[in-house]
């Protein structure tokens, strides 16, 4: 049992420095992780002692105690193998070294933000409204501004026409006086001209 455990207790280093991509001065998430996996091991050893081991082929092991020892140790071996041997084809498929490296750097890169971060609440709804409000208020406080706009182009436009037609009263008027006055001329004309003809 306490080979088995030393053995345990190696192949967890080993495993802590192969998977460890944290940096000297903190423990990354690689390391974490491999962590935990010599964790499970060394519970998975516990629990699968060799008494354990024995009771259950206690038989056997009154007739060759030596050779249950073996068998015993040959099992935890191959099964600590087969179970790292998985462990690394899943961190090889998930690409979880690189996961854990980009993890790293975003908190790391997180230290210097003032602001908390978002965190859903678990109720979608307050999560949507917490999401959208601020929009649909940006949008709306967007959209006032237009409206002012397009209020004071109006209310422009407005004294614009008016100054047009005030201007058109204006020169309809002095159209009137001008041509009241050459009427008046005209006529003068044509008495003067009455005037100078020889009677008949």
């Amino acid at each position: 049992m306490a080979a088995a455990a030393a053995e345990a207790g190696s192949g967890g280093a080993e495993g802590s420095a192969a998977g460890g991509d944290g940096g000297a001065g903190g423990l990354g998430r690689g390391r974490l992780f491999a962590a935990v996996v010599d964790a499970f091991m060394e519970k998975l050893v516990a629990a699968g002692s060799y008494q354990r081991f024995a009771n259950c082929y206690h038989r056997f092991y009154r007739l060759q105690p030596e050779m249950t020892r073996s068998i015993y140790d040959q099992f935890i071996s191959q099964l600590q193998a087969s179970i790292k041997e998985e462990i690394q084809e899943v961190k090889r498929e998930g690409n979880l070294e690189e996961l854990f490296n980009s993890l790293d750097k975003i908190v790391e890169e997180a230290k210097d933000q003032e602001e908390p971060a978002w965190r859903p609440s678990g109720i979608p709804e307050e999560d949507i409204r917490s999401a959208v409000v601020p929009y649909l208020l940006k949008h709306k406080s967007y959209l006032q501004k237009v409206l002012k706009e397009k209020e004071e182009e109006n209310r422009k436009l407005a004294e614009s026409v008016l100054a047009g037609r005030d201007q058109i009263a204006k020169l309809q008027q002095l159209i009137d006086t001008r041509r009241q006055a050459w009427q008046a001329i005209s006529k003068e004309q044509r008495e003067l001209i009455m005037t100078f003809k020889e009677p008949q």
